[in-house]
Formats: C-alpha cells, structure tokens, sequence
C-alpha cells in the first residue's frame, strides 16, 4: 500500500522543517511505501483553483495536502478541492479550523477543543543525526529579542558564567535575532564563539546529538524543542519577557514544571537519561490513527 503526501512549501525554512519533520514521522510510521512530493511556493491558489497548474496533474492524487505557515494555506485548500486527499495544516492556521481536515497545534496556543485538532508539544522538529552524546561537550544558543520577549545582556552574561566554568569544551552560538556584539561581550569566558553565519548546513543539529549538556535561550523555543530531540541533558537561560501574558514562557515554564529542563544548574546536572521527545512520531502517529491507517 502507498501513501501520497502532497507537501507546500512557503518559503519560509523554519515552517518547512516542521511539515518535513511530519512526513518523517508518517514514514516511520506507515506500515507500506510513502511518497512525497514537494510543491513550489510561487503556486498560488488561484493557479491550482482554476487548473492552470499542470504539473499538479501529473502527480498522484494526494492521499494528505500538508502545509505550515500562512502562504501554504489557501493553495493547499484549492488543491484538496481539485485533486481530493486530507487536508493538514501545522501550527494555527489563521483561518476556520472546519476548512481542514485536520490541525496540528502546539499546546502553548490553547487552540480550541475541536475533534480535528492534534496536540503537539512544541514545534515538530525532525530526528536529530543518529550519533549519540559525546562526554565534555556543552553547547550554549541564544537567541534574541522578539514579540514576546527583549533581551538583557548583563543578566544572560550573569547566566552563562557559571556555566562555562564547568570543566567542559564549550561552544556558543547566536542567531539572526541575537543582537550585535553579544558574542563579544561574552568572549572572556573559556569558550569556542561560533557565529551563526559561518555555520554549514546541519552544524547545530549535529552539535545537539553530540553535546552533553545543551542551554538555549528561553525565547528560542524551536531550538529549545529541537535540543530535547537530543539525549543531552538541558537547560533554559531566562530572558525577559515583553508582557505577563506570554504563551511561549508558558512553554517554557510547563518543561520546567515536568522537569524535562530547569534553569538551575544543579537540576541539570541531576537530570536522569532521558529519551528525544519525538513529538514528529506521536502526531504522525495520532494523524494515521485517526485514518484508520495505522497497523496495530
């Protein structure tokens, strides 16, 4: 048996790593053939809708359309209305729920309770390189400032000091967000400054399945779900929030609750092995269930 997964793409990296990131997941769990196919941003809705889209023909017909972001929504719609198949949508889709077939929404967004609706906690993020952890390795990333949260150089500084003095090979990296001349501010410490620039493709998620103890900024909570794919142990630096009602720390402090991470150091460092969150696996999972597609 063959499972078609049509995928739209809308350009944006960090939404296409999450629909990837499922179809990973329908893979692993599919008990026949799953082939995907990847269509292109710049076809738009009204193309598909009106069938001027004719490399859309000469695919199989879509058993799941699935998409992440605003710009993949409405072509994904009109393709399920053209072709047929399952309409997926990740994250909140900014629309009615009932134009999908199902969603797929992280928990800290408190969609609401819908039989369409597939919790998630946090992002989907795909498997990390099956490598394992290396001892004396940390990995330090931050991120920087966004609509939930500003950034305070001095308290992060005061955060990652004692962290560095673990007798560890440490390395620190930054983002697109991280603000200019953080790292420099942060470069007495006895660490490796890894620009985030300069990094190739797959730098970070190879650090993550190789570090034995990751910290990540607690406004980055993609790469802070990312490094729980990981079997590092990990830690949240605490940045401050914009506003009291702020979903993302919400997030954050449920993890913090569970004692998956802490922000203290000594918890960290008693934190016992544990296994990668997989939450790409538990929604594919839920998603073929629900299709009574799933082999028991």
């Amino acid at each position: 048996m063959q499972l078609k997964i049509w995928r739209f793409l809308d350009g944006n990296r960090a939404h296409e790593k999450q629909s990837a990131a499922l179809v990973c997941g329908l893979g692993k769990s599919f008990a026949g053939q799953v082939q995907s196919f990847d269509i292109p941003a710049e076809l738009s809705a009204s193309r598909i809708f009106l069938g001027w889209a004719q490399q859309l023909d000469q695919l199989p017909k879509p058993d799941f359309l699935i998409g992440t972001g605003r710009k993949s929504r409405m072509p994904m719609l009109a393709a399920r209305r053209r072709y047929g198949g399952r309409a997926v949508s990740i994250n909140r889709p900014q629309l009615p729920f009932g134009w999908f077939d199902f969603a797929i929404v992280p928990e800290h967004d408190r969609p609401p309770p819908l039989e369409n609706i597939i919790l998630s906690q946090g992002a989907l993020t795909e498997p990390l390189p099956d490598i394992g952890p290396q001892a004396g390795k940390g990995l330090i990333l931050l991120g920087g400032p966004s609509k939930h949260y500003s950034w305070d150089l001095q308290a992060i500084r005061a955060q990652i000091e004692p962290l560095i003095r673990q007798p560890l090979d440490w390395q620190i990296s930054n983002s697109r967000r991280t603000p200019g001349g953080t790292l420099e501010a942060l470069s007495e410490g006895n660490a490796c400054f890894i620009d985030w620039r300069s990094c190739p493709p797959g730098w970070i998620q190879e650090q993550m399945a190789t570090t034995e103890q990751i910290w990540v900024s607690e406004d980055s909570v993609s790469m802070l779900f990312e490094s729980l794919q990981s079997r590092a142990r990990v830690g949240v630096i605490r940045v401050p929030g914009r506003d009291k009602s702020n979903k993302v720390r919400a997030a954050v402090q449920r993890l913090i609750d569970q004692g998956v991470v802490s922000e203290h150091l000594e918890e960290v460092l008693a934190q016992p092995p544990r296994q990668p969150l997989d939450q790409y696996l538990l929604c594919a999972r839920a998603l073929l269930r629900r299709c009574g597609l799933l082999a028991n």
